[in-house]
């Protein structure tokens, strides 16, 4: 026979999975949404893919154990704020900032903070726009505000952050030296690369207005 306790915490484990599930398609919807109005309204988007994901039990309890919190329901819920993830990659740094402000916009949509490491970037080179919000999920009895994560980045900063993470878990967070500073050239190199590639696109949108 189950223990009631351990059935508890299995419960609540179910419910709080299932809220990030029902927020993270709460918040595809609305991108999904703004996606279609930009082609509608511009004639194109500047969203070029999105993606979803939820956390894995074995990441969470990673992260807890990383940052020294007991590994439970509570801490889950309080302390982690990517259990539920977005990622939204688009054409120019630009872009990032248009996106973001549309989906702060969005009704039912509340931000509790940015953190821009593109203005403000990491030592190691990462840039992206993080925005944590949340939703109402309505349940029988009432709404329940639920957290995701949105990551906006450019294709560039994307094809970077995705080596990096790779070389991050390869090494245990611990990269030789050598490598990080080849990574933190490839980080300027993606930086130039999307200042460019934003210049000459001004360029050929100036030439087709003449």
């Amino acid at each position: 026979m189950q223990d009631p306790m351990e059935k508890n915490q299995m419960d609540q484990w179910k419910t709080s999975m299932f809220l990030y599930d029902s927020a993270l398609k709460e918040i595809s919807t609305k991108i999904g949404i703004l996606n279609n109005e930009f082609i509608h309204v511009c004639g194109h988007t500047p969203i070029e893919h999105i993606k979803t994901r939820l956390k894995s039990p074995e990441s969470i309890v990673k992260k807890l154990k990383r940052h020294g919190q007991e590994v439970t329901i509570q801490n889950m819920v309080e302390k982690l704020s990517d259990i539920a993830g977005i990622r939204i990659t688009c054409s120019f740094t630009q872009d990032i900032y248009t996106i973001a402000d549309r989906i702060a916009r969005q009704k039912g949509v509340t931000v509790l903070y940015v953190k821009d490491y593109i203005k403000c970037p990491k030592p190691n080179g990462y840039k992206s726009y993080h925005m944590v919000v949340t939703v109402p999920i309505y349940l029988t009895d009432g709404p329940v505000e639920t957290r995701v994560e949105i990551q906006i980045r450019t294709v560039a900063m994307d094809f970077w952050a995705s080596l990096e993470h790779k070389i991050y878990y390869k090494f245990e967070g611990n990269a030789p030296a050598s490598i990080q500073a080849e990574l933190k050239t490839c980080a300027d190199m993606v930086d130039l690369m999307d200042a460019k590639m934003f210049a000459l696109n001004q360029q050929i949108l100036a030439g087709g207005q003449e």
